[in-house]
């Protein structure tokens, strides 16, 4: 069974730093791209940060310089380091992984979470 889960959201006062963590176990075999999308009650989807198997990166202009992507490929982990947080970032944070089905990612298929939520207030 394949399982993705985030972790590492919660209540955190404006300025303040969180690290979300995105986690695939079972029949995983690695994973290429990974994105993390936030969604706030009554807004749209939006993508946040993305990182290809490559490692190459790219944000939504509202978090750069605030938020870092990254991935740590023997764990099948990815995290997002939010720094400098603003109560604009409070949503549910969500990520969807490109995750390989063989040894040799001939096949993959897409996972998505239940998402952690983030809250920024004082």
């Amino acid at each position: 069974q394949v399982q993705l889960v985030e972790s590492g959201g919660g209540l955190v006062q404006p300025g303040g730093s969180l690290r979300l963590s995105c986690a695939a176990s079972g029949s995983v075999y690695g994973i290429n791209a990974v994105g993390w999308y936030r969604q706030a009650p009554g807004k749209q989807r939006e993508l946040v940060a993305s990182i290809t198997s490559g490692s190459s990166t790219n944000y939504a202009d509202s978090v750069k310089g605030r938020f870092t992507i990254s991935r740590d490929n023997a764990k099948n982990m990815v995290f997002l380091q939010m720094n400098s947080l603003k109560p604009e970032d409070t949503a549910s944070y969500y990520c969807d992984v490109d995750a390989c089905t063989d040894p040799r990612c001939w096949g993959s298929r897409l996972l998505s979470g239940q998402g952690t939520q983030v809250t920024v207030s004082s």
